[in-house]
């Protein structure tokens, strides 16, 4: 790769000064070190979860030094390697990650080209890069290469936190549609996954659980396995109890035939009676913004409106089951895991060894996807306690029935709006509440495993604190007289955690609603009765282009009720965490008024991450999104009855079809001159809102509830 012109020397016009957040350590070496082959090795904490973070934190080292993308080789979430960057989560790789990455390789670049002048007695000023050969301006003979400069030597130096990067407009990688690094082995069917993965020597192991989360262990008879050829070893503490055996057919026979006696009582609320009772809990109430005085606003307005909205709880679903493998040896373990959290994962696992940090090596291998947290880091700590108790590497899959059960799951939450509107149909008062249990609870120590609850006979201990439902629970809108309120549940009947962009889903859903709700009341256009209370130009912007892509037919909803298959239109419009990526989608559905069956065929999405790294990278995810959130609001609802969870499969947790994939019409924003924001999640939130405000249109039935049933749709039409 040849570089723009541009003039190495301190700030000057190839460079922008650019300030790095917080970071885990300001070494050099840390984050990139240049090989005696001239390859680039650049280190990161975060990890690849299927969102195409590997190619694009490359692209950002192969811009800032110059180099092409072949010549870059990215090591992430290994815990001997790569610095703490904590958990992959948030849609904050690139902004967070990305920065590092980029102020170190900008960094290297100028320490790079400062021993490149000494060696060939020029100015900086005169030096050029391509590829990682530095030459004299006009005499491409003069030169010297980054490997003969650095190969294999350590920089020894700081990064500092202002430093300068090249500017936008000089970009040849960033910006560009680069093929993903990941995606050969998996499209070939090669070994890409832990579940791929095979160590020497490795036997494997199958964990026999309780029937539900409350169970207590009775008794147990061995000699129903006894004959299981293969057989290494049955490990029992509490209520965790394993199987160990030379094959897996082995294991999961053993599993399946041993002989255990539990104890269930009902535990559970009925679950129709779900929402009330989270309603019934003791709760913690967290104001997030605080009217002067909203009871005198809504006695001002002309008319008051009010509406509950319920989000079930719903799980990961991932279509490969979790797995890992351990092994536990004297002088240290090894564990390879598909966790979003390498080095917090690696400290709850020290602790239940009692080992210092060091002596665990955690290495990430990817997974098939969970956008939050799935069994991951609980299969590891199966993997970490049967390899201590054979005393060789273990490999540990879940069953696809045990994910469903035992996975945490996205929390349920209940969402309530009042309004008021004024003669001139504004809206002169807001009020939200939500009702959820903490969105995180990822185990920074072992009581939080699933595993160590098993063996201690103990409940999950209390959350550290509550997180993740005050997400998107505020509005980007101007609406006067607004209060935001969130009641934390203090324990939840799942077990919940991280599912992808927490409670920002569910909240737009809530919001995106309800604004519809009053456009109709107001007889306005949903599009134009949103563009009156949003101001920030770039969210304008957003949203103007969606219904530009659209098609938009500016009218009030909903058409004349009709019957048969009717068609309708429906708008959400959401600013992920209200400062990060912004995102307007319009969806357009079907709904067989006889069946209640709703079809979604086309659905456009206008995004603005600021500066984007990989246009094709931040597609593949506004796809992936749309898709997840449209299974979500149609399909996922996790059941039980008053002891356990009863979906266990793909027919009792159906999720969406290929043949219900819908046209995905995409229109990115990019700024440059902006920094560069998530998109693994913010087009997530507005989905479920937009289909609802569709069925609404093309129905005048409004649906409260995820996720739109037959059943209910045929309910809310009669």
């Amino acid at each position: 790769m040849m570089a723009a012109p541009r003039n190495p020397s301190g700030n000057a016009s190839g460079r922008a000064e650019a300030a790095w957040g917080s970071r885990p350590t300001d070494q050099l070496d840390d984050w990139l070190a240049i090989e005696s082959d001239g390859t680039v090795t650049a280190y990161s904490g975060k990890v690849e979860l299927g969102t195409g973070t590997l190619t694009a934190l490359a692209q950002i080292v192969a811009e800032e030094l110059d180099v092409s993308m072949d010549r870059v080789r990215m090591v992430m979430g290994d815990t001997a390697r790569t610095p703490n960057e904590g958990y992959t989560a948030g849609s904050m790789t690139i902004q967070s990650s990305g920065s590092a990455l980029r102020q170190a390789a900008a960094e290297a670049y100028r320490f790079l080209l400062e021993m490149a002048s000494a060696k060939l007695d020029t100015p900086k000023s005169e030096l050029v890069v391509n590829d990682g050969t530095v030459s004299v301006r006009g005499h491409v003979e003069r030169n010297i290469t980054y490997a003969a400069l650095m190969g294999g030597k350590l920089f020894k130096r700081t990064v500092p936190q202002q430093g300068a990067v090249k500017h936008a407009d000089l970009y040849q990688v960033v910006g560009t549609s680069i093929l993903r690094v990941d995606l050969p082995l998996k499209v070939t069917g090669q070994p890409a996954f832990i579940q791929d993965l095979r160590v020497p020597g490795m036997l494997h192991g199958r964990v026999v659980r309780p029937p539900s989360e409350q169970a207590k262990f009775i008794s147990m008879k061995e000699d129903t396995v006894r004959n299981v050829p293969g057989l290494v070893r049955i490990f029992h503490q509490g209520n965790y109890i394993g199987v160990i055996a030379e094959q897996e057919e082995q294991a999961i026979l053993a599993a399946q035939l041993l002989n255990v006696q539990w104890d269930e009582k009902p535990t559970l609320p009925r679950m129709a009676d779900l929402y009330k009772h989270l309603r019934a809990l003791p709760t913690l109430e967290q104001p997030l913004t605080e009217p002067v005085d909203l009871e005198t606003a809504f006695n001002r307005s002309i008319q008051q409106f009010h509406a509950e909205y319920f989000q079930p709880y719903q799980a990961h679903a991932s279509i490969g089951p979790s797995c890992a493998v351990a092994d536990v040896k004297p002088d240290g373990v090894t564990v390879w895991s598909s966790t979003s959290g390498p080095h917090p994962l690696r400290g709850a696992l020290a602790q239940l060894l009692n080992l210092p940090d060091e002596k665990v090596h955690l290495i990430h291998v990817e997974g098939a996807g969970s956008y939050g947290q799935n069994g991951s880091d609980d299969v590891a700590a199966d993997a970490v306690i049967l390899s201590q108790a054979a005393g060789k590497p273990v490999r540990v899959q879940w069953s696809r029935e045990e994910e469903f059960i035992w996975e945490p799951k996205a929390p349920a939450m209940v969402m309530e709006i009042r309004a008021g509107l004024d003669a001139a149909g504004d809206i002169v008062a807001w009020d939200y509440h939500a009702w959820s249990p903490t969105h995180v609870a990822r185990p920074r120590m072992p009581e939080q495993l699933l595993t160590v609850q098993l063996m201690n006979s103990q409940k999950a201990p209390p959350p550290r604190f509550s997180f993740g439902a005050e997400r998107n629970a505020r509005t980007n809108y101007t609406f006067p007289n607004q209060r935001v309120v969130i009641h934390w549940i203090e324990e939840s009947p799942l077990r919940g955690s991280s599912f992808r962009s927490l409670g920002g889903a569910e909240n737009t859903f809530a919001n995106e609603s309800f604004v519809d709700e009053l456009a109709f009341a107001a007889h306005q256009d949903p599009a134009q009765f949103r563009l009156r209370y949003l101001k920030d130009q770039r969210c304008r912007d957003v949203l103007e282009a969606a219904l530009e892509k659209a098609g938009w037919d500016s009218r009030p909803s909903p058409h004349p009720k009709q019957e048969g298959v009717v068609e309708g239109r429906g708008l959400a419009f959401a600013r992920y965490e209200n400062d990060q990526a912004i995102v307007a989608c319009v969806a357009f559905v079907t709904v067989d008024t006889a069946t209640g069956v709703v079809r979604v065929p086309r659905v456009v999405v206008a995004h603005d991450c600021g500066l984007i790294i990989n246009p094709d990278g931040v597609k593949n995810q506004i796809e992936g999104n749309v898709i997840q959130s449209l299974s979500r609001a149609l399909k996922e609802e996790v059941k039980f009855d008053e002891y356990r969870v009863t979906s266990v499969n793909w027919e009792t947790y159906p999720i969406l079809k290929f043949s219900e994939v819908p046209e995905i019409d995409i229109v990115l924003l990019n700024r440059p001159d902006q920094p560069a924001l998530g998109a693994g999640e913010p087009s997530q939130v507005t989905t479920a809102a937009a289909v609802a405000n569709a069925i609404f249109d093309a129905t005048d039935a409004r649906l409260r509830q995820i996720p739109f049933t037959p059943e209910r749709v045929k309910a809310a039409l009669h």
